[in-house]
C-alpha cells in the first residue's frame, strides 16, 4: 500500500478576515456591544418621549468637545486603515509606525473625552437625563480606552520581541474594532448633542 504524505509546513498558520476565528470572535463582540449601545440610545429616546422638558432643567451639552471628538475619530481612520493594510501585507515596520500613531490618536481622544464630560451641563446622579447621558458616554469611553490599551500592548509586542504571524492578525482585528469605535460614535454624538436641540 502506497501512502503519500502532503507537506503542509509551508502553509501559513493564520488567516485574515472571515477565515480567522479571531475575526468571528470580533464580530460577535461587536454585535453584543453594538446592542448595548442600541439599548442605551433606546432608553434615552424613551425617557425623552416621557418628558415635557428635555434636557431636564439644564442646557444641552456644549458642542465643542464632542464635535472635536468626531473630527479626531474620523481623522484616526486614516492611520488605522493604513495599519490594517500593513498587517494584512506583513509589513512589520509599517505596523510599528501605525500602532504608535493610532495610540497617539487614542490618547488625544481620551484627553478630549475628559474635557467633554465636564461640559455635559449635568451630573450622572442629577436626574434621569443626567444618568442616561453619562451612561452612554461612559460606555463609549470604555470601548475607546479598551482599544487604546490593546493598541499599546500590540505596539510593545512589535517593538520588543520576535513575533508569530498571528500577531499580524491581531493588529488587523484591532483595527477592525477601531472602526466600530468610530462608527458607533456618530449616532451617539447625534443623540447626546443634537437630539436635545430638537424642538419638543
Amino acid at each position: 500500500m502506497n501512502h503519500r504524505s502532503l507537506d503542509v509546513s509551508a502553509l501559513p498558520s493564520y488567516r485574515y478576515g472571515h477565515h480567522s476565528l479571531m475575526w468571528w470572535g470580533m464580530m460577535g463582540m461587536i454585535a453584543v456591544e453594538g446592542m448595548a449601545f442600541a439599548l442605551s440610545i433606546a432608553a434615552y429616546l424613551f425617557l425623552r418621549s416621557q418628558s415635557q422638558e428635555w434636557p431636564l432643567g439644564v442646557p444641552p451639552p456644549d458642542l465643542l468637545w464632542g464635535t472635536l471628538n468626531v473630527g479626531i475619530l474620523l481623522a484616526s481612520m486614516l492611520p488605522n486603515h493604513w495599519t490594517k493594510r500593513a498587517a494584512e501585507q506583513g509589513h512589520e515596520h509599517r505596523m510599528r509606525i501605525g500602532l504608535v500613531i493610532c495610540a497617539l490618536f487614542g490618547f488625544a481622544l481620551i484627553a478630549v473625552r475628559v474635557l467633554e464630560f465636564g461640559t455635559l451641563n449635568c451630573r450622572w446622579d442629577s436626574n434621569a437625563y443626567g444618568s442616561i447621558v453619562w451612561l452612554i458616554l461612559a460606555l463609549h469611553t470604555v470601548h475607546l480606552a479598551t482599544d487604546v490599551y490593546d493598541t499599546l500592548v500590540l505596539a510593545v509586542l512589535f517593538f520588543t520581541g520576535p513575533l508569530e504571524g498571528r500577531r499580524h492578525v491581531d493588529v488587523a482585528e484591532n483595527a477592525l474594532y477601531w472602526y466600530f469605535v468610530v462608527y458607533s460614535w456618530i449616532p451617539i454624538y447625534l443623540v447626546i448633542y443634537w437630539v436635545p436641540r430638537l424642538p419638543s
